[in-house]
């Protein structure tokens, strides 16, 4: 492997909706979800070649009350040990990872690792976040994001890495509220500045270096009903999932390129050829390729990135090498596929020839740059959002379980029991009691 390849991270990313199902969510280990690595690594080099950086997203973690309750710490330190444990397991050098953070708010979580022999000693400034997107801000949806900082060995302050792990509202009219999701997570997810900047403000996600945003954003395919061909638009869609070149067409009606083509959604990120796998939703659940006849086949899992060098007026170009993007069949037991990218990351600039730019990199971290047009700026009422938002999760959260509890593991049973309870309750206290007999 030569030196420019050595210099330019290799970073994996994956995402999956787990549906809801807690501790049993992820059954299988994880070789189906990492091996990706090996066949990429032949492409990288004669040797194989373990990621630098692995970040793995999850949706719908674990049930809702529970997730609400804010009980999810147990399921997200089970995800932690059994990743950690199967990355290792399944490193081609028996390389070593170290958890760089873990953040997770009611159903949405992430994970971050760095190995050990090229970047974790290099990891600071590390930095969680959440946001709720959902009813009143709740955490139904929403997203939770890492940074931290890595220095670099040709730079005195290195380069930024955010994360952000997303879930959207769902279902296929509701692309308003879709974007207007993403709008709000980028004016509330909101990070610390760093140490060396003056401004010394509250800054958003687009304040890095590199950016790398996924999840289940829930775009869907969206076709036009066909009189002609006598087929509802989900079967329409389904005949057009066989191979790729009929899914580049099918491309045209996904949601979310139209709206990110239109400047409406994400702007200045960019993303693989998705098209070249199939649909990730929705499934018929223990199914390897079965689809829901109920929903129209659609992308909603997906994983999205930009870099400093990236140039504004370029949508679809970008100096980060996505050299694998796929989907994982093989994983049965949610109504979604997971997906897995593998991104190489361009060399530091700061390593590259002296430019009027590099003495600025010398200060501070270098940053994405955005179309003129477009400037993000923080919610002065984030933080007031995000809390209104996280005590109506608790305590929605709480009577929920309650009902649960008294449902025997069922909410609907639970508020049946509650009621029979009440008028049983409200009856016996207002019978009359008879007067005791007189002693005479």
């Amino acid at each position: 492997m030569g030196d420019f390849e050595e210099e330019r991270l290799l970073i994996q990313i994956g995402s999956y909706n787990t549906n809801l199902q807690g501790g049993t969510g992820l059954p299988q280990d994880l070789v189906d979800w990492l091996s990706p690595t090996l066949q990429v690594s032949s492409f990288l080099s004669k040797n194989p070649r373990a990621p630098d950086i692995v970040a793995i997203g999850f949706q719908e973690l674990l049930p809702l009350h529970l997730g609400l309750s804010g009980l999810s710490h147990s399921v997200i330190n089970e995800r932690d040990v059994h990743i950690r444990t199967q990355i290792e397991a399944h490193a081609p050098k028996n390389e070593s990872y170290s958890l760089v953070a873990k953040v997770v708010n009611v159903g949405v979580a992430l994970l971050v690792y760095a190995r050990d022999d090229t970047v974790a000693r290099r990891v600071c400034d590390v930095q969680t976040q959440w946001t709720g997107c959902g009813p009143a801000y709740m955490g139904n949806k929403g997203a939770v994001g890492i940074r931290f900082r890595l220095s670099n060995h040709g730079s005195k302050v290195g380069e930024v890495f955010t994360f952000v792990c997303a879930h959207l509202t769902a279902h296929q009219p509701n692309l308003a509220h879709r974007i207007a999701d993403y709008n709000h997570i980028v004016r509330t997810l909101l990070f610390s500045p760093a140490p060396s900047d003056p401004c010394q403000k509250a800054t958003t996600m687009y304040s890095t270096s590199h950016l790398f945003f996924f999840g289940d954003l829930n775009f869907r395919v969206s076709m036009p009903s066909s009189p002609d061909s006598g087929r509802r638009p989900s079967e329409e869609a389904l005949s057009m999932l066989t191979d790729e070149r009929t899914r580049e067409t099918l491309k045209e009606y996904d949601q979310l390129i139209n709206a990110r083509r239109n400047g409406q959604v994400f702007i200045g990120l960019r993303e693989g050829p998705f098209w070249t796998f199939k649909c990730t939703y929705k499934y018929k659940l223990g199914e390897v390729d079965k689809y829901n006849g109920k929903r129209t086949p659609s992308w909603t899992d997906r994983i999205m990135y930009a870099t400093y060098t990236d140039a504004p007026g370029s949508a679809e170009h970008s100096n980060i090498s996505n050299v694998l993007y796929t989907s994982i069949p093989s994983y049965t037991t949610s109504d979604h596929k997971p997906v897995i990218s593998m991104l190489l990351l361009p060399r530091p600039v700061s390593n590259a020839s002296e430019g009027s730019d590099t003495l600025e990199l010398e200060s501070l971290p270098p940053k994405l740059q955005l179309p003129s047009t477009y400037n993000p700026t923080p919610d002065p009422l984030a933080t007031f959002k995000r809390y209104t938002g996280r005590i109506l999760d608790r305590i929605i959260g709480y009577i929920w379980a309650l009902l649960t509890v008294i449902g025997a593991g069922s909410a609907v049973v639970g508020i049946f029991n509650f009621l029979c309870g009440y008028v049983a309750w409200n009856w016996w206290w207002k019978t009359p009691t008879s007067p005791p007999a007189e002693v005479t």
